[in-house]
């Protein structure tokens, strides 16, 4: 009789279907609660989010209420897989997954899946509604419970920018966000929420629900119906809700999560995708001193070849010309662009001619202003024309508050819009370099021509505005990064806009009668082109500010073609130093808020046995970003993996170095 009934007690054991699952080592266990259709997350045994909501709102559908647990299975994942460029060619993924089946009385079903890694989860709905031809989506459920306060940095929850300077406060005091949001909580651990993986679905910001639960909310399609967030068809999957742990600030950069998300690359053929440095016809125009068109058009014949070949002599491999397009001509409002038309003193097919001839890769600029209905006209016909005169980047624009046609800019539509610019330019062999677009989820796996984006307060802001603070750059590592590579444009050398004295103001901004300035030390706008990855890394300032300047032999020797990344030392919002190596070949930046810091870090990072010469391009003894912004030094000397590197950085300052064989 005990036989039977210990029989049966592990029948049904092992007819129950596994509500949980835990990390690879352990130290993660994410639970689900069929009753209360919620999940909640323990690390190292210690609750970190307790139990919270899931599930859609819909009107057509219930897609949240009365679901019974039908079978659920774990599987376990182990392997590495390469990219054609990121921070880290070659990328570990190690994970565990726990998929519930799961059916309420209206027949609908759900595929529930939880990812757990070392570092973090993500986890995402897959329904299928038997039936319906659509599924309009009303609201999203989902929430974060933590079960501690934390310190939090982030931007506010604006579904048309995130140009925002970062808030740093305690998470009980946040009452919204856009993500990544970092939080730091009590024994050094520290988090952040994302999503991975945002297709044809709008993005999702963080609102307080009540005490320390934060709710998902979705952009809407429409800011005349704002009810409506997304129209699906009857089978549909959103995208994956993430959180990153790691017990150190490094650890969230370090995270490959966001990447392993997202599906293997799409285009068969990557050969054509490459890295590169780049200048260009950009910063001028924030200064006031040229325009997009006009009597002082920036974007002329004759200036384009004399950017050609200062790239040709410095070892840079791309230009870029925003002004070039013909409806600039007479305004710098933003017209109806035919992104196929020059303006009248920009020959571009005898620039694209002569960019060939040297080498050089143009990158085309096609802004619309918000008016994507007119893109997506043009964008076969633009991307071929492209195509056909041997550009293969393309950098977009969607300036102004919003879209046209009453679309948010990170709503359904917009994204679904950004998607087709990407398929459309992979289809011609076009890189593209995004800005005012959806943040970044780690699309680049499956779609590696997504070079980079803004989607971030970038250097412009330092050109007509008070600027961004020194910490911004402390910051930015470990929030807007984690979602993925920024062209945040940086590497000014002229910190105070010397140079421009006596030069016309034809915009009206700049530096006379305010007190713009770039608020860092020179050696930190260098560090930051290590510090802030971009496989598409920009030198912005003029060329004269370059010419014959010993120190921007650091971006002549600059490779952001890297093949490894680690981001060695740091605090959220204080200092950071990185290092890459792109061959046999390293770069390491090191960075400081507004305070005077020294940083210490053995060069283990070094093959061992080799010696390299390293050369430090560092602040002075006497600079500061306040008093003295351009006080710089240049140290060489020989190095192994045995030495260790002292870096004194100035406050708002930094320091880049090399490791060259």
């Amino acid at each position: 009789m005990k036989k039977l009934l210990l029989a049966a007690l592990l029948l049904a054991f092992a007819c129950t279907p596994r509500t949980s699952v835990t990390s690879p080592d352990g130290k993660i266990a994410v639970s689900f609660d069929p009753q209360a259709f919620a999940y909640s997350v323990t690390v190292d045994g210690q609750p970190f989010i307790e139990a919270s909501p899931l599930g859609l709102a819909a009107l057509e559908a219930d897609l949240k209420d009365g679901f019974v647990l039908k079978g659920s299975s774990v599987k376990s994942e182990r392997s590495t897989w390469t990219q054609p460029w990121g921070e880290n060619k070659t990328v570990r993924d190690s994970h565990r997954e726990l998929s519930l089946k799961l059916e309420n009385a209206s027949g609908v079903r759900l595929n529930l899946v939880f990812r757990v890694f070392d570092d973090g989860l993500g986890f995402r709905y897959e329904y299928d509604v038997p039936g319906a031809d659509s599924i309009t989506v009303t609201d999203e459920l989902t929430s974060f419970n933590f079960a501690s306060d934390a310190a939090s940095w982030s931007i506010p929850a604006d579904f048309n920018s995130y140009e925002h300077l970062y808030r740093k406060m305690p998470l009980s005091r946040l009452q919204d966000a856009n993500t990544p949001v970092t939080m730091k909580f009590a024994d050094n651990l520290y988090a952040s929420v994302h999503e991975a993986a945002i297709y044809a679905f709008p993005e999702m910001v963080l609102r307080r629900a009540e005490g320390l639960s934060f709710k998902a909310d979705l952009a809407p399609g429409d800011i005349r119906n704002t009810e409506v967030k997304a129209v699906a068809g009857g089978s549909f999957r959103t995208p994956w809700r993430t959180v990153q742990i790691a017990h150190s600030a490094v650890g969230l950069i370090n995270s490959s999560l966001i990447l392993n998300l997202n599906e293997p690359c799409a285009i068969k053929d990557v050969s054509w995708i490459k890295p590169m440095k780049y200048i260009g016809v950009w910063w001028s125009m924030h200064l006031g001193i040229e325009s997009w068109g006009g009597e002082h058009h920036g974007a002329t014949t004759e200036q384009a070849l004399r950017y050609i070949d200062f790239a040709a002599d410095n070892n840079i491999q791309g230009v870029l010309f925003e002004g070039w397009n013909d409806a600039w001509r007479g305004s710098d409002a933003l017209p109806a662009f035919d992104f196929t038309s020059a303006a009248p003193d920009y020959d571009v097919e005898k620039v694209a001619a002569y960019a060939r001839e040297k080498g050089i890769a143009l990158i085309t600029h096609n802004e619309t202003g918000g008016n994507f209905r007119r893109f997506d006209s043009q964008l076969e016909s633009s991307m071929e024309w492209a195509e056909n005169l041997g550009i293969h980047a393309v950098k977009t624009g969607y300036a102004g508050g919003g879209m046209h046609d009453y679309v948010t800019k990170h709503s359904q539509a917009a994204v679904e819009h950004f998607q087709r610019v990407i398929e459309t330019a992979a289809k011609h062999k076009m890189m593209v370099d995004a800005h005012e677009t959806i943040k970044p989820t780690g699309i680049r796996r499956t779609w590696p021509n997504f070079m980079t984006r803004e989607c971030v307060r970038g250097m412009e802001y330092n050109g007509w505005s008070e600027g961004n603070p020194p910490s911004h750059h402390e910051i930015l590592p470990y929030t807007r990064l984690l979602g993925g590579p920024v062209d945040y444009t940086p590497g000014v050398f002229d910190i105070e806009y010397r140079s421009i004295d006596g030069m016309p103001q034809v915009r009206g901004w700049g530096k006379p009668g305010t007190e713009c300035r770039v608020n860092t030390t020179l050696a930190k706008q260098i560090a930051n082109w290590v510090v802030l990855y971009s496989p598409m890394q920009m030198a912005c300032d003029l060329l004269q500010n370059y010419e014959n300047h010993p120190a921007f032999q650091f971006f002549r020797d600059f490779d952001p073609d890297c093949d490894w990344s680690c981001a060695l030392q740091g605090e959220v919002g204080e200092w950071i130093a990185v290092v890459r190596r792109a061959g046999n070949k390293f770069f390491l930046g090191a960075t400081t808020d507004e305070n005077a810091r020294t940083v210490v870090q053995k060069l283990d990072f070094l093959p061992k046995g080799e010696e390299y010469t390293m050369t430090v391009y560092a602040d002075a003894p006497e600079a500061d970003w306040v008093s003295n912004p351009y006080a710089y030094q240049i140290i060489t000397r020989k190095v192994t993996s045995e030495d260790t590197l002292t870096l004194a950085l100035a406050p708002g300052g930094g320091a880049a170095v090399t490791f060259l064989k």
